[in-house]
């Protein structure tokens, strides 16, 4: 028997994860901070509109997160409205929010006393992943509680891989975050040699993608990238608080992240002239147009 699913945040990647949930034809109840996102999904999937946190807890046995950051999980379980004094014995939360490492441990230990199970399980593949239902999953947790859970994660995953205790999963997306920033900012340099020693950009990413130098960010961003096109993906603002939660953690354990911190200063510039909602390609754009 199929267990009941409840959805929690509606954005660019939870409105789609949650919508092949209910495509393969799971029952989904959805709440959004914002009712019209969850009136539009309904809209387009079937389910069922929750207007309150309680209402959602409590008629649900797994619950997916998907929101914006540390405040927001916490204020969703532990808030005036909030869901632990709702949740059932044996249910499981999933969180696909990117969150600090310390968040899922504390949460895992005050909702344990309840009998519930919770996930740190961030994801990569961006908006672009969610809609085609090819995300990759790192998940830390229960492992037990992981198994019984893998089957529908897998509605909107690619790959979907357990990685240790909770905290483990937003560890790892760590790591993800640190290369992502490093692989955007070659690209975006090796672009700019590209067009200012007079080669043709298209036909070196032609050949280059096909060797060593290839890479998701390489096929997917280089386009739109000598297009000048920034308008889709990932925000900027969105991996500054990825790259933040990371250089703390890395001041915390004195671990070099040396790149990673002057890309995120970069970052910073794309912001300061009013580029934060546009992807994080853009620093192709700061390269060109801020220096």
């Amino acid at each position: 028997m199929q267990k009941t699913l409840g959805f929690i945040g509606l954005g660019v990647m939870g409105f789609p994860m949650a919508g092949h949930l209910a495509t393969k034809g799971y029952k989904v109840s959805v709440f959004n901070r914002t009712l019209k996102k969850s009136q539009d999904w309904i809209k387009e999937h079937n389910g069922t509109l929750c207007e309150s946190l309680p209402k959602l807890a409590e008629s649900s046995e797994v619950i997916f997160l998907c929101v914006g950051n540390d405040d927001d999980v916490g204020n969703i379980i532990n808030g005036d409205d909030g869901i632990i004094n709702y949740l059932k014995p044996g249910t499981i939360l999933i969180d696909h929010t990117t969150t600090s490492a310390e968040l899922p441990v504390e949460l895992n230990k005050s909702l344990h006393l309840k009998k519930v199970s919770f996930l740190d399980a961030p994801v990569s593949g961006g908006q672009a992943g969610a809609e085609s239902g090819i995300l990759s999953v790192m998940v830390g947790g229960n492992k037990e509680s992981y198994k019984n859970v893998k089957e529908i994660i897998g509605a909107y995953s690619k790959f979907i891989k357990y990685m240790g205790e909770s905290g483990s999963g937003q560890l790892t997306k760590m790591v993800n975050q640190i290369c992502i920033a490093g692989l955007i900012q070659a690209l975006a340099e090796g672009i700019n040699f590209s067009d200012e020693v007079g080669l043709n950009t298209k036909d070196v990413i032609e050949v280059i993608s096909k060797g060593a130098a290839q890479s998701w960010q390489m096929e997917n961003r280089w386009e739109t990238m000598i297009n000048n096109e920034y308008n889709h993906g990932f925000a900027v603002d969105l991996m500054r608080k990825d790259l933040d939660i990371v250089l703390e953690k890395a001041k915390k354990n004195n671990i070099s992240i040396d790149i990673t911190k002057i890309i995120n200063d970069y970052y910073k510039d794309i912001q300061n002239a009013g580029g934060g909602s546009l992807d994080t390609s853009s620093l192709l754009k700061r390269i060109k147009d801020l220096i």
